[in-house]
């Protein structure tokens, strides 16, 4: 049965504010990283993170878990392929990229993640890509640019490339590549999705944490560094991925990835109002060409 018009508005407002909560927690995320730097190594990190949110899943929803376990058992590859490749993939390469870049850079990059969701769309689904859509995407990645640049373009002749780069690069792939393989997830129910996922991220991360234990390198977190353990958990490891599965089941990946532009947006204002830096104007502009991107790309997508 077709949805009636009011049906679709319920649902895309119900996408959006899903995507808005969903980008404020990895908004978050951002300055989580920076702050959680010598108080816990970054393997160990990850593995914790999915170890507590698998456990807090499994607290709430465990019911879940038994319901659909054969369909998760009959797709067990696929899920945990997915769990991590978006999971423990994506945050591990983010946590060790986020050592060796600058913030400059860690921003031009996360902004590219929309731009290979939408080519991924197309090449991949044959998604239907208007002009103007792409001029929205053009638009928010501007956006992105300005703010990640400190609103001094020229900075941007500048730039090289460093190990740090590449893996955040990496990263950004795996993610718009999560993103776009949610359109072939088994019929699981959210929640159900989710668990698998970060069962799969909690197994998958634990080689590499072993690996940082073998070399050394394994530092265990400092009173400060669990706090922040337990906001990464809460926000964008918990809250932010069940909105985010959610927002992709209503709208699909290619007009959810758009909105990742307003991680690093979100970023710096949490940089602001939480680090103490300053708020210039470009920090405006480009919130402004975001949202006005966005727009464009929701208000002429193909019907």
């Amino acid at each position: 049965m077709f949805n009636t018009p009011d049906k679709w508005k319920s649902e895309n407002s119900l996408a959006y504010l899903l995507l808005l909560t969903t980008t404020l927690c990895w908004g978050c995320n951002a300055v989580f990283a920076r702050l959680a730097v010598g108080e816990v190594s970054p393997m160990l990190l990850v593995s914790i993170r999915w170890m507590a949110t698998m456990l807090l899943l499994i607290l709430f929803f465990g019911k879940n878990l038994f319901k659909e376990f054969k369909t998760i058992y009959a797709h067990w590859r696929y899920l945990f392929l997915m769990g991590t490749v978006g999971f423990s993939g994506f945050t591990t390469l983010f946590y060790l990229g986020a050592y060796s870049t600058t913030a400059v850079n860690i921003g031009i990059i996360q902004g590219a993640m929309p731009a290979l969701v939408l080519l991924g769309s197309y090449l991949f689904f044959k998604t239907p890509v208007t002009f103007t859509q792409i001029t929205g995407v053009s638009v928010t990645i501007l956006g992105v640019i300005i703010v990640s640049s400190g609103g001094d373009l020229s900075r941007l002749t500048e730039l090289i490339f460093n190990r740090g780069d590449l893996l955040l690069l990496v990263a950004v792939v795996l993610y718009a590549a999560y993103t776009l393989g949610l359109r072939k997830r088994p019929n699981l129910s959210s929640i159900g999705l989710f668990i698998s996922l970060s069962i799969a991220a909690f197994v998958s991360s634990l080689p590499m944490a072993f690996l940082e234990a073998s070399w050394n390198q394994l530092s265990w977190p400092t009173t400060r560094g669990w706090i922040i353990i337990v906001l990464i958990v809460l926000l964008p490891s918990f809250l932010s991925q069940i909105c985010f599965i959610k927002s992709v089941e209503l709208i699909g990946p290619g007009r959810a990835g758009v909105f990742v532009n307003l991680v690093p947006i979100f970023s710096s204002i949490f940089a602001v109002s939480y680090l103490g830096e300053s708020f210039e104007s470009y920090h405006g502009l480009a919130l402004l060409l975001v949202f006005t991107g966005i727009f464009v790309f929701e208000r002429f997508k193909p019907l």
